[in-house]
């Protein structure tokens, strides 16, 4: 039987601010456990919280650009459940009514025949909360330890409503969500150090149908767990519901050695957060002319870079798109073509040759051995016929290793290219000469044999034959 799956996201995201949501403790990451604590944060008595005006504001300005409703009265609620990690017993949280609400994303998806649909993905909510603190179990022998560091760490929910329907789907939400976040400047959207979350919601049904039994999958570190974790939870719940089995309303853990979810606790039962108001954060008003404010400071959105990436640098959708969805890459790029050269080749050598590197090394773009400047320099080189691209190739991992300029090692390898005519026509020769069968295969009309002429010419001149104009030099002669 055919199934649909349906899917819905909840992305934590922490905020970039300089202290807590409701007291000024430090957010740095990394300092020793249990450091960056204080009375509100770890819920003493006669403490009292402080909403950080820092962090609403960023959350306002993610639900702009999400498309929300920025809501004019805003309060705040306790949402109560006992674990470890949580000092007070409660989670300061919002309920009924949040910051943001009833906005959408869009985003692109290939479908099986590679052709590139525009969906529209709704946003139930996107509200402000404080983070809990972190239980730590490896390494410790006989019980579990915890530290209060991330207690009071501002986040902001967002709530996809459960229009995702594939895993693919879900995937570049994500990956279209993060590139928002990190444009606004309101997160480093770091999935290793805890800054960005993401829980998925997914159950099945038959196409028209009511929602069926979803699962929760959490302990997803990265945009391909959670990829991976759809895929298989899809699987499993198709295949209990045609064995005539029940999906049961459950929390499970994505296993990423064994590349399945596994069974966390049981949610039959709707969990009672015994939410309400929250007595010492009273209600407020959020004043229109900040709402204002903050909509007139939004930086360039991916959306938009695309289009005016496609329009200035006439560039194909689909290469200003890969561009763009790392703010960092879209950076490298700009700088490189504002040396003057051409966007097309700038847009291609960064792409492959240059991304290969950084992948293979593991570093980020913004860390890049290679300069946009140097990257502009080889591709400089390029258009000048100085050297060929099959050179260039080379060039690039020397560069790479030793941070010198294109132009230096060229000049010091004696890589220039060679567009002497005379020589070229006497190498021309050499190769005629000594590839008759292949000249005649030419001749007899076999358009390829030209290209294996080609590269032997440009083996005997170790590579450094302008390529076009070796084969214009070969096509003469054989004509």
């Amino acid at each position: 039987m055919s199934y649909e799956p349906v899917i819905g996201l909840e992305v934590h995201v922490q905020l970039d601010t300089k202290s807590k949501l409701f007291c000024p403790a430090s957010t740095v990451f990394g300092a020793e456990p249990n450091r960056n604590t204080s009375p509100v944060s770890l819920g003493l008595p006669g403490s009292l919280p402080v909403l950080n005006e820092a962090a609403l504001k960023l959350a306002i300005k993610v639900g702009i650009a999400l498309n929300c409703h920025v809501a004019e009265r805003l309060k705040f609620d306790r949402k109560h459940y006992f674990y470890p990690d949580l000092p007070k017993a409660y989670q300061i949280s919002q309920y009924d009514m949040p910051v943001n609400k009833g906005g959408w994303l869009d985003i692109e998806v290939k479908d099986e025949k590679g052709v590139v649909h525009n969906r529209k993905i709704g946003i139930t909510r996107a509200h402000l909360e404080e983070d809990a603190g972190k239980l730590l179990h490896e390494g410790i022998k006989d019980g579990t330890l915890v530290d209060y560091n991330r207690a009071g760490i501002p986040l902001i929910e967002i709530v996809s409503e459960p229009d995702i329907r594939t895993a693919d789907e879900a995937y570049e939400y994500l990956k279209a969500l993060k590139a928002i976040l990190q444009y606004l400047e309101v997160s480093d959207c770091n999935m290793e150090e805890g800054s960005l979350r993401c829980d998925a919601n997914v159950s099945i049904r038959k196409p028209g149908a009511e929602f069926g039994t979803k699962t929760e999958i959490k302990n997803l570190n990265s945009f391909r767990a959670v990829q991976k974790a759809i895929q298989y939870e899809i699987k499993r719940q198709t295949e209990m519901v045609e064995n005539g089995e029940r999906v049961i309303q459950e929390t499970r853990l994505w296993n990423e050695p064994k590349g399945q979810t596994v069974k966390m606790r049981s949610k039959e039962e709707a969990h009672d957060y015994r939410y309400f108001p929250e007595p010492d954060l009273v209600p407020f008003t959020i004043a229109r002319s900040l709402v204002q404010e903050i909509q007139a400071s939004l930086p360039e959105l991916p959306a938009a870079r695309t289009e005016r990436f496609r329009k200035n640098y006439d560039l194909s959708h689909y290469d200003a798109h890969v561009l763009v969805q790392e703010k960092t890459l879209a950076n490298y790029f700009e700088a490189c073509v504002e040396k003057k050269v051409s966007p097309k080749l700038a847009s291609n050598w960064i792409q492959s040759e240059l991304m290969a590197l950084l992948n293979e090394k593991k570093i980020e773009i913004e860390a890049s051995p290679v300069t946009p400047e140097g990257m502009a320099g080889l591709i400089q080189l390029i258009e000048k016929d100085t050297i060929s691209g099959k050179i260039a190739k080379d060039v690039l991992p020397q560069m790479f290793e030793t941070g010198r300029s294109a132009e230096e090692i060229v000049r010091e390898k004696g890589l220039v290219q060679v567009t002497d005519t005379k020589l070229l026509e006497e190498v021309a020769d050499r190769v005629i000469a000594a590839n008759p069968s292949v000249v005649q295969d030419f001749r007899n009309g076999k358009a390829q044999a030209l290209g294996f002429l080609v590269g032997q010419l440009m083996k005997e001149t170790k590579g450094k034959a302008n390529p076009k104009l070796a084969n214009q030099i070969l096509t003469q002669k054989l004509s």
